[in-house]
């Protein structure tokens, strides 16, 4: 057993099946499966149990990755000690946050980091898919959801705080709903959902209600949305940070203030895979972040 079948053993279990393993090894998935079965024979035991959709580990393919894991963060942490000898902290970060949050909240933060650790590669993605951690070997990613996918470490960063709003002007010519169940008949500008129909779930004290919408402008870009809200197409439904400085200058008002809006979810989260070994970089990142939705008069994304 040599350490590049231990690694070909720690990329098909993080991948989760051969298919997505080939395509992070720049191999065949036929390539990947001859491989396996060399590492099985020569073990002289099934390390992966394999379905059309999965690989699963059995007893003794789980003790081997652990094994296999261990052996690369030693080897990476050697390679990190060689290569950063007498400089500076370097490496590379990739990273998926969500459109308007990344633009809005994070790109201060990210460019901050990059000012204070300029050895280190900031890639970025823009997007708001959770499974990019495995398609794209995304190191990190962002996301407003309703609960952690078991799979990934989840660390939380704060909540997030949807508003009903609209500009100045749509105020102006248009009534403003008042009550919960007159988004239903109002234009509403909100981001992407499945299918023509929107859940909003929306507490008030211990009262918690859904209503169904139907919104006439939808999108993932949640700059656009800020755009089409300020231009008077209709009630934004987004969270608090998308017009926190439009409400500020007066040129968004908000409504249905005692309801707590919800829609993807009330969290934001920091993700990221829990057997991958982090990089130097990785932690610094992750710790920079942390602090930062941590430091005094700022909880999160919810920004009053």
């Amino acid at each position: 057993m040599d350490l590049q079948s231990l690694t070909l053993l720690v990329e098909i279990l993080d991948a989760g099946n051969l298919s997505a393993a080939a395509r992070r090894l720049k191999m065949s998935r036929a390539n990947v499966s001859y491989h396996l079965n060399q590492l099985e024979r020569s073990v002289g035991a099934q390390l992966v149990r394999r379905t059309t959709r999965r690989a699963e580990p059995t007893e003794i393919g789980l003790r081997l990755y652990q094994h296999g894991v261990a052996i690369q963060g030693e080897l990476l942490a050697a390679r990190e000690s060689v290569t950063t000898l007498g400089q500076g902290l370097q490496g590379r970060v990739r990273l998926s946050v969500p459109s308007g949050y990344g633009q809005l909240v994070m790109a201060d933060w990210l460019i901050d980091f990059k000012r204070q650790y300029p050895g280190i590669v900031l890639d970025v993605v823009f997007e708001n898919r959770i499974e990019d951690l495995l398609r794209d070997e995304v190191d990190i990613a962002i996301r407003v959801i309703p609960e952690p996918p078991q799979n990934l470490v989840a660390r939380e960063m704060g909540p997030v705080r949807y508003v009903a709003c609209a500009s100045t002007d749509y105020a102006a010519k248009n009534p403003l709903p008042v009550q919960l169940d007159a988004l239903q008949g109002a234009p509403v500008v909100t981001a992407a959902v499945i299918g023509r129909q929107l859940r909003v779930s929306a507490y008030q004290g211990e009262t918690r209600r859904e209503v169904i919408l139907e919104p006439t402008l939808i999108s993932e870009n949640f700059l656009f949305l800020r755009q089409a809200i300020l231009a008077g197409l209709g009630i934004g439904l987004v969270p608090d940070y998308v017009v926190q400085e439009d409400v500020r200058k007066g040129d968004v008002v908000t409504t249905l203030d005692d309801w707590r809006l919800s829609i993807f979810g009330t969290q934001m989260f920091m993700l990221y895979m829990p057997n991958r070994q982090h990089t130097r970089a990785i932690r610094t990142f992750i710790d920079f972040i942390l602090e930062r939705v941590r430091v005094p008069g700022y909880e999160g994304p919810d920004v009053k």
